[in-house]
């Protein structure tokens, strides 16, 4: 739970890598709940510019500011491929949502030594256990 604690601090930027204006889909779903619960994010998806009001940039490499943590709501073999971008932008931490983690994200995150969340844990459920009032 301290990783969770220390990934949902106060004032931590996210990227949402697979944003998408789907509200049926939690690259929606996360975006918002992060949103709604005071962060600063952005998503991360070439085919649009905004998603609700909320900045939604191509790649990592076009964001205006380094998030301190990315969340992948992406299939597994999308997310290994963006791992590598996101040791060169300098983001060292890593969530992925339930779905999007594979044992070989997690060989990868270890790998490029990231800290990362891929147990099966929901950002959105942590989100709420740790800041109920949101």
């Amino acid at each position: 739970m301290d990783i969770q604690k220390e990934f949902l601090a106060p004032g931590t930027r996210f990227a949402v890598i697979g944003a998408t204006t789907n509200e049926e889909k939690y690259g929606y779903r996360v975006l918002k709940d992060l949103h709604s619960g005071g962060y600063k994010v952005v998503g991360v998806n070439p085919h649009y510019s905004d998603i609700d009001g909320i900045a939604v940039y191509p790649t990592l490499a076009d964001l205006p500011e380094k998030p301190d943590v990315a969340v992948f709501v992406v299939p597994p073999a999308v997310g290994l491929k963006v791992l590598d971008e996101l040791k060169s932008a300098g983001v060292t931490k890593v969530w992925f949502q339930p779905g999007a983690d594979s044992d070989a994200v997690r060989q990868r995150i270890t790998e490029l030594g990231l800290i990362g969340m891929a147990d099966g844990s929901c950002i959105m459920v942590a989100r709420r256990t740790l800041q109920p009032r949101n």
